[in-house]
């Protein structure tokens, strides 16, 4: 079969790759420990749970508005004009299912072939794959470990030209943890303030999700608001990865053509899981509370544990539930590292050049997973280069 020349440039996401790999090993009777998948290992709240069963048996499962049911919409207006400090309407809100389609659509619907596409890197392996697959050009700004993994305003400013048609910001950042601040984000705003056509597309799908000071949002920013799509989501938050659930803040012209997109390809979200979003929002959050805190716990647990081994050292995190510690001190190239924890120590971890060709020398390592199971990787890790030396 001949597929379409565009299938060339589509990427992937590596960690369903390692995952499968890491299955298809535990077949065979290994028991692998898994820091590859950036899913929490919590269970969704109860209180979630119980609202789409009664959804379900309500009847709830039929085709609903493609933008979303006006409920679902009013609570994240709500939510998102509470937590970014803005004015936020319903009719500015798309709900999709998860917030990666909002990748998707945006750059679709705003970007023409042979436009420039700004994006962190290393970063979410989507915003490249998708930069490519419209024929757009990619213009990767670095994040370094020196400056705590956060974007350069400067650098920035230094790439932006008449093709630059997006700029992507990921704040808490998937895979380093950083966190732009509001003076970075002041910086980023000041030198595109005046590019009428320059859109934001900023991916806050892990803004609750931070342990250190607070989460900011480019939105806020006076001029800003008209000109930025902010992502975000359920699915990290509430422990509700499969339940496919995300929405899209956008400026209000955007939305229908958005909408048209969903349209053509999914349809709709399903209704009972729109309204256990709405109890989600609504409802009581010392869940969240309470998962954040855990998070904050193994993220010292995992630090420390990472720069107790040799060759190996590890920033702190402000956000997310990832680390991304150097191994250059391994003498290994960050692939062969992945591919070996895996095979002979039992450990699933992603290359950082899974993340862009700036993550080479590091790993990401999620612990997203019981203390328990992280000491036991950290153990293992340990020996295996141990081992190795």
């Amino acid at each position: 079969m001949k597929l379409a020349d565009r299938m060339r440039r589509l990427g992937t996401e590596t960690a369903f790759d390692v995952l499968a790999k890491a299955k298809a090993l535990e077949k065979q009777g290994k028991k692998i420990i898994h820091l590859e998948i950036g899913e929490p290992d919590f269970d969704t709240p109860l209180n979630i749970k119980e609202a789409a069963a009664k959804a379900i048996f309500a009847g709830h499962t039929h085709y609903v508005s493609a933008a979303g049911i006006p409920e679902l919409r009013q609570a994240i207006a709500v939510h998102v004009s509470r937590t970014r400090r803005i004015d936020v309407d319903p009719e500015e809100v798309v709900v999709t299912p998860g917030a990666k389609p909002i990748i998707f659509h945006t750059i679709l619907a705003c970007v023409n072939k042979g436009e420039e596409v700004m994006y962190p890197n290393p970063g979410f392996p989507i915003y490249e794959s998708m930069i490519n697959f419209v024929g757009a050009k990619p213009v990767p700004i670095p994040l370094k470990e020196e400056n705590d993994f956060r974007l350069n305003p400067e650098y920035l400013k230094s790439k932006l030209n008449d093709k630059t048609k997006l700029i992507i910001l990921n704040s808490p950042s998937n895979p380093t943890g950083g966190v732009l601040t509001w003076e970075d984000l002041k910086a980023i705003a000041d030198a595109v303030a005046n590019r009428k056509d320059l859109l934001i597309l900023s991916d806050e799908i892990y803004s609750e999700i931070i342990f250190d000071g607070k989460h900011e949002s480019i939105a806020s920013i006076e001029g800003m608001r008209e000109k930025t799509i902010i992502l975000d989501g359920f699915s990290k938050t509430y422990a509700m990865t499969g339940w496919r659930l995300g929405y899209g803040v956008m400026p209000k012209g955007l939305c229908p053509r958005v909408t048209q997109l969903i349209i053509n390809s999914n349809s709709c979200t399903s209704a009972f899981t729109q309204i256990a979003g709405i109890e989600a929002l609504n409802g009581p959050q010392d869940k969240v509370k309470e998962y954040v805190e855990e998070f904050k716990k193994r993220r010292e647990i995992i630090v420390a544990g990472l720069n107790d081994i040799d060759g190996i050292t590890c920033l702190r995190p402000r956000g997310t539930f990832y680390v991304f510690p150097n191994v250059t001190g391994t003498a290994m190239k960050s692939q062969d590292l992945s591919d070996r924890l895996l095979e002979d120590a039992d450990v699933a971890v992603l290359s950082g050049t899974a993340f862009g060709k700036f993550g080479e020398g590091y790993l990401r390592i999620s612990f997203a997973n019981s203390v328990e199971n992280i000491n036991k990787a950290l153990v293992a890790i340990s020996k295996f280069l141990e081992h190795t030396n």
